[in-house]
């Protein structure tokens, strides 16, 4: 099983999500403990993935050797979601 953990910012993200979908997200990453490279995420380069949630995405790296999952950001879908990603890590 993989170890989660959240960056300072993905947690301030985290703390500012509506509460219906923080639960969501909260499940979510208990399932990426278990599963990180699940089915619903998407490959976007090296080690970082994303998950769609809703309006969601969820990007994160998973560092094997560590056994950890680190997410970078918890943000809504937007045009620049997915962009300046190599600074996160």
């Amino acid at each position: 099983m993989y170890r989660v953990e959240l960056k300072p910012r993905a947690q301030r993200q985290f703390d500012r999500l509506p509460g219906p979908y923080r639960g969501r997200v909260l499940t979510a990453l208990g399932k990426l403990a278990e599963q990180p490279r699940s089915r619903q995420s998407v490959k976007l380069s090296g080690a970082m993935y994303r998950l769609r949630l809703g309006p969601f995405r969820i990007i994160y790296a998973i560092f094997d050797r560590d056994e950890l999952v680190l997410v970078g950001k918890i943000a809504r879908r937007e045009k620049d979601t997915c962009e300046r990603l190599e600074e996160l890590f």
